[in-house]
């Protein structure tokens, strides 16, 4: 077995350790990798060694590493202009693009750098439409780390920042596996949703703008609701005179099989939230709703939703690159295709091995939970799951298998026998340790 990362690798780790400030994603402190190039749907560290990539920098790399017409488009902008808030043809472009693809009558889009920008920006947009100023998100909820959006964190890695602003409120997501009202769906009949409106009535001052959610949740753990959840909380946030924003960073343009996690239950929502794949690892994301929510003032007024960065020249050459060959090599299809299929292997390895708990997923956005026993659903520790993460990582496996909640995320370009290697090395890694498991 090669060494994996290898000696310059781990040296230039560590070097950068002296200077890097602390906070780094675990991923990169796990695996001390240093990178130098990657290909379709593997990368290459400075030794030479090679990895697949089922991480894709949290599902942001669609079209992988080095796509040559992603390379060619953006080398030929960066050749011209690449800033500035002016108008240019691939601007144009990709904006017609995506009011295309988006559901509904969602065709206006505002174009920003980074997710939780975006997602602020949402907020202040729901904020004009309704003249509220509440919003309410989701355990297990991701949103972002800026100020605006910490308060939606659903999980305790917000704890410490507080005071955290008012007026953000969280209500339990139906993730089924880990029930939080201890149900079983169907027979739960979404209590999650009465929950979420009794908890609206009594812990909210009654002037919420906006009711955010995931389609699908990816921090949690790549989290696939029940179909009538998305539509009963669309239901709930009317019925409340609240918009509803889906968050599509993770899900949107591919990523589960359709072009945004909401088509999977026909829901329209009020706005859009979209980045990470968009770009395929250019900054940028953004904010698309309808000609009648994006004329709320004070949003609508000149300089008041936009960004020094959001939409330039660059970025727009980037993302109309990444979204037009999604669009003509078929990868919302092809995701659906190979993701059903590595759905099946990983369901056959949980027949072989008792602590895969639960498979799940739609498209290429999957989960696993791994667990001591699957009556007690108790979580395998962590020094169990980093082992899995490392022996996959020594066997040219890159993914986020350090928790005991998997992510598989691979890029949208994958093949189907890339797919297949990988599922390999997963079972070689799940047989090396199955030892272990049953004596922890």
């Amino acid at each position: 077995m090669q060494d994996r990362p290898g000696l310059r690798s781990r040296a230039l780790f560590r070097d950068e350790r002296d200077v890097i400030a602390p906070g780094q994603q675990r991923i990169a402190l796990l695996s001390q990798l240093a990178l130098a190039s990657g290909q379709g749907a593997s990368v290459t560290d400075v030794d030479g060694n090679t990895y697949l990539d089922f991480f894709a920098g949290v599902a942001v790399a669609s079209l992988g590493h080095a796509h040559p017409r992603y390379v060619a488009a953006v080398e030929a902008q960066l050749r011209r202009i690449s800033v500035g808030s002016f108008t240019t043809e691939s601007r144009l472009r990709l904006l017609r693009l995506i009011a295309r693809l988006a559901p509904g009558d969602l065709g206006r889009t505002q174009l920003y750098s980074g997710g939780a920008e975006a997602v602020e920006a949402a907020f202040r947009l729901a904020m004009s439409y309704t003249g509220k100023y509440e919003i309410v998100g989701f355990w297990g909820g991701f949103h972002g780390k800026t100020a605006g959006v910490m308060g939606l964190i659903g999980d305790e890695s917000k704890h410490g920042w507080g005071p955290l602003p008012g007026g953000r409120f969280s209500v339990p997501y139906p993730d089924c596996y880990r029930c939080p009202f201890k149900l079983s769906y169907p027979d739960c009949a979404l209590a999650c949703v009465d929950f979420a409106r009794e908890s609206i009535t009594r812990t909210t001052s009654g002037a919420v703008a906006a009711i955010i959610v995931e389609p699908m949740q990816g921090t949690a753990g790549n989290v696939v609701p029940p179909p009538e959840f998305l539509p009963a909380i669309r239901d709930l946030a009317h019925e409340i005179g609240a918009v509803l924003i889906a968050d599509e960073m993770i899900t949107g343009f591919g990523r589960t099989g359709r072009w945004f996690g909401c088509n999977h239950t026909g829901v329209v929502p009020d706005v859009m939230t979209v980045g990470k794949g968009m770009g395929n690892g250019f900054p940028i994301s953004g904010l698309i709703s309808t000609d009648e929510i994006v004329a709320a003032t004070p949003f609508a007024r000149p300089s008041a939703s936009s960004s020094s960065y959001g939409g330039n020249p660059l970025a727009a050459a980037a993302a109309l690159a990444t979204l037009e060959t999604i669009v003509d090599d078929g990868l919302v299809e092809h995701a659906a295709r190979v993701g059903a299929r590595m759905l099946d292997g990983l369901r056959d390895m949980q027949e072989r091995y008792p602590f895969i708990g639960d498979v799940r997923g739609v498209g290429l956005l999957i989960g696993l939970d791994l667990v001591r026993d699957r009556a007690t659903k108790e979580p395998l520790g962590r020094e169990v799951t980093e082992r899995i993460f490392t022996e996959a990582l020594r066997r040219g496996l890159l993914m986020m298998g350090y928790f005991p909640r998997v992510r598989i995320n691979p890029p949208l370009t994958i093949t189907q026998e890339q797919a297949d290697a990988g599922l390999a090395i997963l079972e070689e890694v799940f047989a090396a340790v199955a030892v272990e498991v049953r004596a922890t």
